[in-house]
């Protein structure tokens, strides 16, 4: 059943202003182009407040199936939707070092909401590809708008003067609800069709309420649907151009990477996150179960234990060293297929994590109250995305590897 209607294509407004977030927002981090920039590392601290206010709302978000107001507001005004951002709009061009420190830290709270503050973060990035001229119009408003996006080219787009006529259904579109702007991928109708991404406004497309996943419920990745909306020439690129990582006026290295170098980033950072909340909820609710009268662990479960942190922390060592290598914006086809096997590997490390306690930890974990079920049914929702699959990572790796002898 469609949640929003679709206003009038003809003439989209250059500065949507009429998400759900009606409040308009000063980030705390950045007050106007002029002002003095913190340094983006303040976006790992602030997390912990969006951490925080997210766990508060988890339980709502489940039941709602998509995130709180309050939640999307707390990781706007930290600054993942900016973070991105070329600093000529006024966004802080950040490191992906970073944006995976903050993300996990989100995830401890609310695996789903850390899922949307990767995302936002990420799209802010591709949103980097628009030539110039669209690029003021995303951030009109300032470098705080909320792109969503679909990667896979469900759309058809045919040419007309300045200009393409899309149209295209859209499913799994993560915070749709809360967006101000969406990148959605199209094919062309050209002799030789070629995908390419359209920038569309709120108030372009309408959105159907499909999502009723068993994990991830919060994320609301409901099914966007755009009908006859004409899109200028300034509000497109081509996949090509990601994919390879050419941007127009890049100054910063995150917009001179290959998407493929950091992709698997992005949605591993939630699954890490998940693992240390079930980390967090194994010794608050099992531990104490299986402690000695001396106060230290039953042998079992210390060894459960060391296990599920060791992986946790060796799939966050793996995150950070991709993420390092990506910083450097200049990456080899090697390292590209190097990354994403990395990225691969350390959702199932922590995947597996989370399997482990929620196995050890007895019936009590299995209550719909319990946090360390929708730990367990998130990390796997989360880890199942396709990005993340590790067949496919380790034989790209395999194959650059041999061309290096």
């Amino acid at each position: 059943m469609p949640t929003q209607q679709t206003s009038p294509p003809t003439s989209p407004p250059t500065s949507p202003q009429t998400s759900p977030r009606t409040a308009p927002r000063i980030s705390p981090r950045m007050s106007g182009q002029g002002a003095s920039r913190i340094d983006s590392a303040a976006l790992v601290v602030a997390a912990a407040d969006v951490a925080k206010i997210a766990a508060e709302h988890a339980q709502a978000a489940e039941r709602d199936r998509r995130l709180a107001p309050e939640v999307v507001r707390f990781m706007l005004d930290a600054g993942f939707a900016r973070h991105f951002v070329p600093r000529r709009h006024g966004g802080d061009a950040g490191t992906f070092e970073e944006i995976v420190r903050a993300v996990s830290v989100v995830g401890e709270g609310c695996t789903s909401a850390a899922w949307a503050a990767s995302l936002t973060a990420s799209l802010g990035r591709m949103a980097a590809y628009l030539p110039e001229a669209g690029q003021r119009r995303i951030w009109a408003g300032g470098p705080d708008a909320l792109i969503v996006g679909a990667l896979m080219p469900f759309g058809r787009a045919r040419r007309e003067e300045g200009g393409w006529r899309i149209n295209g259904t859209w499913p799994y579109v993560s915070v749709v609800d809360h967006a101000d702007w969406a990148l959605v991928c199209a094919m062309t109708t050209e002799e030789r069709p070629v995908a390419r991404f359209f920038a569309v406004p709120r108030g372009s497309w309408r959105t159907e309420d499909t999502w009723s996943s068993v994990g991830m419920r919060g994320t609301g990745s409901n099914t966007l649907h755009v009908e006859d909306v004409f899109v200028a020439d300034e509000l497109t690129f081509t996949r090509d151009a990601i994919a390879t990582g050419v941007a127009d006026n890049a100054e910063a290295p995150c917009h001179r990477v290959p998407l493929k170098a950091v992709n698997g980033l992005c949605f591993a950072a939630p699954v890490l996150g998940a693992a240390r909340a079930a980390l967090a909820a194994w010794r608050e609710g099992t531990a104490p179960r299986h402690t000695s009268a001396s106060g230290g662990l039953e042998s079992a479960a210390a060894v459960v234990l060391g296990r599920a942190a060791g992986e946790a922390d060796t799939a966050a060592l793996l995150l950070e060293s991709a993420a390092r290598t990506a910083d450097t914006g200049r990456v080899t086809d090697l390292e590209v297929a190097r990354n994403s096997r990395d990225c691969a590997l350390a959702a199932e490390l922590a995947t597996a994590a989370v399997d482990r306690l929620f196995a050890s930890a007895g019936t009590r974990a299995h209550q719909e109250t319990a946090p360390l079920q929708r730990h367990w049914r998130d990390a796997h929702s989360a880890a199942g995305h396709v990005v993340l699959g590790f067949a496919g990572a380790a034989e790209a790796y395999a194959r650059e590897l041999q061309r290096e002898k």
